[in-house]
């Protein structure tokens, strides 16, 4: 095809993006500007579709000067090593001797300084390009435009392409769609690729991939759709690896539709790394981790060796499927070709280690960030997360927060917001407003992650109204911002405000979630209103999220808190897909009704479904065994914890089973069993037993439980009236 006459002519162009009701034309403009199937699918050649002028020769005067030629030698081989200052002395001293460089000279020039990315002497050579009055032509036009992209001077840039008129050729019309596309301008990247087709200009694989890349979101995914169709009728689906590249991306970014996604990769008749890697990682970012796997073993029997980015998204998607084995497997590849430096891969490790461990410590996470031999944001970050989520080690989390400050690294807002989770759960607020007034000089305070975080600090400090101030104060409100808040009068009893911001959010029309409900069903259920809970119960119905597995949660701990252990079982019965903490949720309201021998068939029906119990269970479990004497059915089960599951028992686990020997009368044992744990016991511990020895009158223990608790909390009362009644 030949473009359009009308690209000769000098023209007033439409300024780019002028009118949005071309939108309805630009299915119509592509369809008619491309060949059909039945003609040649190679775009006509380059001269036909370049309207620029010539090239302007140098002077007859700089021609017959016999120092031009020696003298633009000279400054090629400067340019050739890297000698630009040199280079930029070489073109004063030919305009000097009489020898004025000439537009090949200033081309080579600019080149080079974009490669060597020193664009402030790229900028001088173009002020003494203007100085030397030539006629520039589209080369070195299109030369000063990527100049200026490349240093992030888009309106410069935009300039000069807008100033080029109908020297504009194919490649000006390019790098601007480019341009656009890569600086987040997605309408004007269209727009711009919309007035290249109406004005004759037949499009290459750039230009298909830059208006592919601007179509890669919702609002436009339409266009990329449509460009989809033209890049298969032209041929440059086959012919250009980086435009299946984009189509993948576009998919996956626009509406998450990972099977057209993988459609566009199926069909590409040529993949390369790049390729497998960008389907992997889409996979794993967007839910499917399996298929994230398994694509990476096909990629591994097809030849292709993986690279940093390929390993960091598989592991990524180990820690979703909690695959520990396999991501050690990985780790040893990793180090094997030599890859367990790099910080990219440093930070899925560590990430991994922190979420699979059974136990939840986090000291191979600790190992593989020491192991890396420099830190940045990121993988600090990472470790601190990690310490974060490990639910023990908050302390520590801020201790490198500060560590990583130490050392010189600014923090982000996702580094702030896990800072604040960690205050949080220490309810320490001092700490949490020093972190935030450091995230509020560093302008990041406005960032809805850590407005967030602060919020729920405060939350959990127990600071209601300073958890809603945070929240008044916040730019812009999310969904995550009102569940913060509401989550926060919820936790802290305060029901009424619970309701009443509930029925705000229903006004604002962000639009309500699973975890909005869930914290709605643990309000009501804090003040013991089943009534409230059964409203929103029906509404839940309404809403079509009875099936939720974070809302069917939700309601078994609602109905059983409040008392109606049936409904709450009605819940979990009708379950379709019930995790650990559906299963915990019914065995703990069985254990606290009194039913101990359904919590323990619960028990071992979770058991037996393949569900892993976790810390919470056995407490539960425990607790069943402690209120109707099962001795040796609760030593079974706190045995297994470690034994068969890899659970570490906890303080409150040694709790429960001095509980049930004490409940049975057995205090010497409970006692030898204290004096046998791993670590000393806390004043929990020694209130149980003390409780245990009041009531089957055993004074010696008692005095002894009384003293030890009494040595860690020397103001606590209750040890003094326990020791009271039991000699009374």
């Amino acid at each position: 095809m030949q473009p359009s006459s009308r690209a000769y002519k000098k023209q007033t162009l439409p300024p780019i993006c002028a009118q949005t009701s071309r939108w309805g034309r630009l299915k119509a403009v592509i369809t008619v500007s491309l060949p059909s199937p039945a003609q040649p699918l190679l775009p006509p050649s380059s001269k036909t579709l370049n309207p620029s002028r010539p090239n302007i020769i140098p002077s007859s005067d700089s021609r017959k000067n016999p120092n031009f030629e020696p003298l633009k030698n000279r400054l090629i081989r400067q340019l050739d090593v890297g000698h630009l200052r040199h280079a930029i002395s070489t073109l004063d001293l030919m305009t000097q001797q009489n020898a004025p460089p000439d537009l090949t000279t200033y081309s080579i020039l600019l080149k080079s300084c974009i490669r060597f990315r020193n664009f402030q002497l790229g900028k001088l050579i173009h002020r003494k390009l203007i100085q030397s009055r030539l006629e520039l032509d589209s080369v070195v036009l299109n030369t000063l435009i990527s100049l200026y992209l490349k240093c992030g001077d888009v309106d410069t840039a935009r300039s000069i392409f807008e100033g080029m008129g109908n020297r504009r050729d194919l490649v000006s019309w390019s790098v601007m769609v480019s341009c656009f596309a890569n600086n987040s301008m997605e309408l004007q990247a269209i727009c711009t690729f919309l007035d290249m087709l109406e004005l004759g200009f037949y499009p290459n694989e750039y230009c298909f991939t830059a208006v592919i890349r601007a179509s890669s979101n919702a609002k436009y995914s339409w266009i990329g759709e449509i460009s989809y169709g033209s890049v298969l009728k032209t041929g440059y689906f086959e012919a250009d690896v980086c435009v299946g590249c984009e189509l993948i991306d576009m998919f996956a970014k626009s509406s998450g539709d990972l099977g057209s996604a993988y459609k566009v990769f199926e069909k590409m008749p040529e993949r390369n790394l790049v390729t497998w890697t960008l389907m992997i990682t889409r996979f794993a970012q967007l839910g499917c981790a399996r298929d994230a796997i398994n694509l990476f073993l096909d990629m591994e029997l097809s030849g292709y060796a993986p690279d940093r980015f390929t390993y960091s998204s598989v592991l990524s998607a180990c820690t979703e499927l909690g695959l520990l084995a396999l991501g050690k497997q990985l780790h040893s590849w990793v180090i094997r070709f030599g890859l367990a430096l790099d910080v990219c891969v440093g930070c899925s490790l560590v990430n991994m280690y922190a979420k699979c461990t059974a136990d939840g410590l986090v000291n191979d996470s600790r190992k593989t960030f020491d192991q890396m031999p420099a830190h940045n944001v990121m993988s600090w970050t990472a470790i601190i997360t990690a310490y974060v989520q490990s639910g023990e080690c908050d302390k520590e989390a801020i201790e490198l927060f500060c560590g990583m400050i130490s050392d010189q690294i600014q923090p982000n807002q996702f580094s702030f917001s896990s800072v604040l989770k960690a205050c949080g759960n220490l309810s320490d607020p001092y700490i949490g407003e020093q972190v935030y007034g450091y995230a509020v000089k560093l302008g990041l305070a406005s960032v809805n992650c850590v407005g967030n975080s602060l919020i729920s600090m405060y939350a959990k400090s127990g600071r209601m109204e300073d958890a809603r101030k945070a929240f008044d104060i916040l730019f812009e409100k999310n969904l995550v911002s009102y569940n913060a808040i509401v989550d926060g009068y919820a936790k802290n009893m305060k029901s009424e405000e619970t309701f009443l911001l509930f029925n705000e959010i229903t006004d604002t029309g962000i639009g309500i979630n699973a975890f909005t409900f869930a914290s709605l069903l643990s309000g009501a259920a804090s003040i013991g209103a089943m009534g409230k809970g059964e409203q929103i119960h029906g509404r839940l119905l309404k809403e079509g999220l009875e099936s939720n597995q974070c809302i069917c949660n939700a309601l078994i701990s609602m109905y059983s808190r409040c008392g109606n252990i049936e409904s709450a079982f009605q819940v979990f019965y009708q379950m379709e897909d019930r995790n650990v903490i559906s299963w915990t949720s019914m065995i703990t309201g069985f254990a606290k009704h009194g039913f101990a021998a359904r919590a323990l068939e619960m028990f071992r029906k979770m058991l037996e479904m393949g569900t892993k119990p976790n810390e919470i269970t056995f407490v539960a479990v425990l607790s069943a065994c402690s209120h109707v004497g099962m001795i040796s059915e609760g030593r079974k089960h706190f045995n297994s914890m470690y034994e068969v599951h890899g659970i570490v028992p906890r303080m409150e686990h040694y709790a429960f089973m001095v509980d049930l020997l004490g409940r049975s009368g057995l205090l010497v044992e409970a006692m030898e069993f204290i004096s046998s744990m791993p670590f000393m016991a806390d004043a929990l511990v020694w209130r149980t037993l003390l409780g245990a020895c009041r009531v089957h009158g055993n004074t010696e223990l008692g005095k002894h439980a009384a003293e030890m608790i009494l040595e860690q909390e020397p103001d606590d009362p209750a040890a003094y009236i326990s020791l009271s009644n039991l000699h009374a």
